[in-house]
């Protein structure tokens, strides 16, 4: 599935004398299983290794040929990768067992199990492969491994769940990616202490750092974006939109594009590093966690942690779906592409926008359907894959429509949905949970501001926002009057507070009443029978939350 580029000069061609050619294969799906998480490619390309988290195993994958070469039992709950440069070893973080593994790649057998800080995660290794740099989750730590001796050198205290670390190519620095600090630290490679610490954009998880080490990019989990951090200055140069909760970030061995691994919106965004913008969003399996890219930068591998599978996507076409309008800005990558004279979507001749002898910039025109993509030069026409048209998304109803800034599930009801890449409530992004062509499924947002906000759903297709939903404020009990009545119940109680309209349920000590919800600041309910006791929790319930007051029950007068 790798491909060889030999130079031109060898073969006594000129560019012009080839057609355009198609940088590889269709899509593959394999099954991995276990939960996938990290993946990892051997620096010739040869092999792919895959972490199954669940099945506390490394799946180790011919590229050539697709088919499991070797299957390595580990420690429970491995994580992440980091190849030494010969390739020769691969260092892999078991987070339930606190152990950084080394694996033979001659082999695939473990030959050390180091222990680490609690719950290790990420891990990056210098460039001269004598240490390797381990995030601890679980102990705040970053631990530093000498691979001659495989023994701890150094514990570095970093922020709070450390998940992420990479070193840079001189090997001088280490950014670690601290989620619930809010923060990356930076880690004198010469001294192994913290120089600088960078406030973060949301969240800060995996760091990849450019190839001439000038920038970091890093994944932020709660903001669904990327930041890009100037390693000169340790400075925030650019946020980039992507999906929802992205995950690992990889940068192409030549630098012109970043990817990032969207888990909450099932896709892979794609990065043009020279501009820092989004050049489109790859639609792969469920929950995709794990990305790597070939070192030409024509095959990305992607673990859908939620699938059990492992997507190998050609980068040929980027996007490769767009709307039946048109208008869709699309990347051709591929070899021999100079001085094209025509670039057909089917039959119809697409805009060029760039053109140069590796890729091809060119605005869609109108269509449907799965269409061949063609490009004619001097050399000839040759075919680079397939565009899929998608039509305009509708959407009709979304239930419910209101519900708790803490958090729920919504569905989204309406027409071309299945291409969903992502949704939004306002501003916020939310997780994509599932979709089918008439049915969304997403997770609201937790912490979101009481409000009434558009809905925004974005498909191959375009964007709509024709419904609303409404984080409601959590109800308050001021009062109860009574605050007390008989075991027998049937008294009418009033409930006064603030945001009571919307009440589903009131309850005397889980025991379901009637009731009426007379205004947004009164109920009337009646209270049920009870066994007497001096105090129970008497509970409103509304999509916004809960709130409670103490009522009693007692005995009437007796002789």
């Amino acid at each position: 599935m790798f491909t060889t580029t030999r130079s031109l000069s060898l073969l006594g061609l000129d560019a012009g004398d080839l057609a355009p050619a198609v940088l590889s294969a269709a899509d593959t799906v394999l099954p991995v299983g276990g939960s996938p998480l990290g993946v990892a490619l051997s620096p010739d390309g040869a092999r792919a290794y895959v972490a199954g988290s669940t099945s506390n195993m490394v799946t180790v994958l011919d590229t050539a040929t697709d088919g499991v070469v070797a299957t390595i039992p580990t420690g429970a709950g491995p994580r992440l990768f980091a190849f030494a440069p010969d390739g020769g070893h691969l260092y892999l973080t078991v987070a339930e067992d606190g152990l950084l593994t080394v694996i033979d790649t001659a082999t695939n057998t473990i030959t050390a199990s180091v222990p680490v800080g609690a719950a290790p995660t990420g891990v990056s290794i210098t460039p001269d492969g004598g240490h390797v740099y381990v995030a601890n989750q679980g102990s705040e730590s970053v631990s530093v491994i000498d691979t001659a001796t495989n023994t701890v050198t150094a514990t570095i205290a970093v922020g709070v769940l450390p998940t992420g670390v990479a070193v840079t190519p001189d090997g001088t620095r280490a950014y670690v990616g601290n989620i619930l600090g809010d923060t990356l630290s930076v880690i004198d490679t010469a001294t192994n202490t913290v120089t600088a610490t960078i406030p973060g954009g949301g969240g800060p998880s995996i760091v990849a750092i450019t190839p001439d080490g000038t920038r970091a990019y890093v994944s932020n989990n709660f903001a669904s974006t990327l930041s890009v951090i100037d390693t000169a200055t340790n400075t925030l140069t650019a946020t980039i939109p992507v999906g929802v909760v992205p995950r690992f970030v990889t940068i192409s061995q030549n630098g012109a594009h970043a990817y990032t691994a969207n888990y909450g919106s099932n896709t892979v965004s794609v990065i043009d590093t020279a501009t820092n913008t989004l050049t489109g969003n790859l639609r792969v399996g469920q929950g995709p966690s794990g990305v790597a890219v070939t070192s030409d930068d024509s095959l990305l591998y992607v673990t859908n942690t939620d699938d059990n599978t492992l997507s190998v996507i050609p980068l040929t076409l980027v996007p490769r779906e767009g709307s039946t309008a048109g208008g869709t800005l699309v990347t051709i990558n591929g070899h021999n592409l100079a001085n094209a004279s025509a670039v057909h979507f089917g039959t119809t001749e697409a805009t060029i926008l760039t053109n140069t002898p590796t890729s091809i910039t060119v605005v869609t025109p109108a269509g449907g359907g799965a269409v061949p993509v063609t490009v004619t030069t001097p050399g000839g026409t040759g075919s680079l894959g397939y565009f899929i048209y998608f039509p305009p998304p509708l959407i009709n109803s979304i239930s419910p429509a209101e519900g708790s800034p803490d958090g729920g599930t919504a569905v989204i009801t309406g027409f071309n949905l299945s291409g969903a890449i992502a949704v939004s409530i306002g501003p916020s992004p939310v997780i994509i949970q599932s979709a089918t062509p008439t049915q969304l499924t997403v997770s609201t947002i937790f912490g979101q501001s009481p409000g009434t906000f558009p809905v925004i759903v974005t498909t191959p297709g375009g964007s709509v926002d024709d419904l609303t939903y409404t984080y409601l404020t959590g109800p308050n009990i001021n009062n109860v009057n009574p605050s007390a009545g008989p075991a027998t119940g049937g008294n009418v109680v009033t409930i006064t507070g603030s945001s009571l309209a919307h009440t589903d349920t009131v309850t005397f000590d889980g025991i379901p009443a009637s009731f009426s919800a007379i205004s947004d600041t009164t109920i009337s309910t009646i209270a049920p029978p009870h066994p007497a006791s001096p105090g129970i929790t008497l509970t409103v319930t509304t999509p916004g939350g809960q709130s409670s007051w103490t009522y009693s029950y007692e005995q009437p007068p007796a002789l």
